[in-house]
Formats: structure tokens, sequence, C-alpha cells
């Protein structure tokens, strides 16, 4: 057999049969309280939201969730490698492989192949430009000439 029961306006528990009271509101609304404590409040325009025993203000502060409802499962973002402008994939790949030494080895190898670079530069164009370019003494702006 199946008890009909209210649920109490203020709190939102169950009213069972015999207990509680009906008020009826100006506007013609039934609203079932199932204490005087709820009637009370209810008559003082209480927010049921804000009284932490009601279900209203457990459903706002979100106590008394079931399990079931745990947080969501996020998929993880995959990292993904990609080709640089100058590099692509495969080179970026093999140079992490490489070991520390043999990369500051090939470093050294490269500055010092720049350094004699400019070295044979510097010997070239100071060997032309002694001999060629006399220039005449720098004269300020600022100043007249006759």
């Amino acid at each position: 057999m199946v008890i009909a029961t209210e649920l109490c306006a203020m709190s939102e528990y169950r009213i069972w049969p015999g207990t509680g009271k009906l008020f009826i509101r100006r506007d013609g609304k039934p609203i079932f309280l199932g204490s005087s404590k709820a009637q009370s409040l209810t008559l003082q325009r209480k927010k049921p939201a804000k009284l932490v025993w009601t279900q209203a203000w457990r459903r706002l502060h979100k106590k008394g969730l079931s399990e079931t409802n745990l947080k969501k499962r996020r998929t993880r973002t995959n990292k993904v490698q990609r080709a640089v402008v100058g590099l692509s994939l495969e080179d970026i790949k093999k140079k992490a492989s490489q070991k520390a030494e043999f990369r500051s080895a090939q470093r050294d190898a490269a500055l010092k192949e720049v350094k004699d670079r400019k070295k044979a530069n510097k010997a070239k164009s100071s060997g032309k430009g002694a001999g060629q370019s006399v220039r005449a003494p720098k004269v300020p702006k600022n100043v007249k000439r006759r």
C-alpha cells in the first residue's frame, strides 16, 4: 500500500498523513508545512535557501550528492612534437638523442670555423684597404667654408 505524502514548502521534508498543516495563501495557493518551526519561518518570510537545515540550502551548497555523480574525468592532452621552420621532426629527434659532449664538440668546431673565417676576411681586407684609400680630413658641417 502506498501512503500519499506531501512535501513541506519550507524544508522539503515529507509530511506523513495526520501531521503538518495546510496553509492557504492569499492568492489561493495551498502550502503544506511540516512543523510549527516551518510554519513560523514561512510566516516570517524567511528564505529556505538561507536556512542550513533545509533541503534547498543543501542543494544550493552541493551537500549530500550521490556518489554516482563524481567529478567528470578529463582526457589528458597529448603532447605532440612538431617541426620548427629550420628543422624537420627527424632532425630534432636526432639532436635530442645525441650526447651532450658530442653536441658541445660540434658547437666548439663551428665556433672555431667562424673565427678562422673572420680572421681570413680581416687579413684580406686590411691588405687591400691600406694602400688604396686616402681620405680627406673630415670637416664639421656647421662651419662655413670660404
